[in-house]
């Protein structure tokens, strides 16, 4: 099951083209990762309780078609694979039906002082919830 995120957008998000900036796509993008966390109960002050923070890796955007201001956009995200201390998500942009951008993340999980380590069992189980095949 994808999580899904809505926004509109504000003309502080719009660069001299009038289009939304493509760095404001990924400050959506990781608002919308911060909302799945939360609802997995996983929000960053119970992570930070646990020990452990998820830090971006990589990623690959792929820009379809400007957003405008008050655009109403869906971004949905989910969790395409956990692995031995990464994570990968999928999200993508949408305005109706129609595909703005698209996203894929790869993340790493460490402790707090930044080295990698293992996933909580707990953040595995509840990431299934938001797995593509969910």
């Amino acid at each position: 099951m994808a999580h899904t995120t809505g926004l509109v957008v504000r003309f502080s998000d719009l660069d001299p083209y009038n289009h939304v900036n493509h760095a404001r796509f990924l400050s959506y993008f990781e608002s919308a990762r911060i909302e799945l966390l939360e609802e997995m109960g996983l929000g960053m002050n119970e992570m930070l309780a646990m020990g452990f923070q998820i830090v971006l890796v990589d990623l690959a955007a792929r820009f379809h078609a400007p957003a405008r201001l008050g655009d109403r956009i869906e971004v949905t995200t989910v969790v395409a694979e956990v692995r031995r201390a990464t994570s990968r998500w999928e999200q993508i942009a949408r305005r109706g039906e129609e595909l703005l951008v698209e996203l894929s993340v790869t993340a790493a999980f460490t402790d707090l002082e930044g080295r990698p380590r293992r996933p909580p069992e707990l953040f595995r189980e509840k990431a299934a919830r938001f797995s593509p095949a969910s």
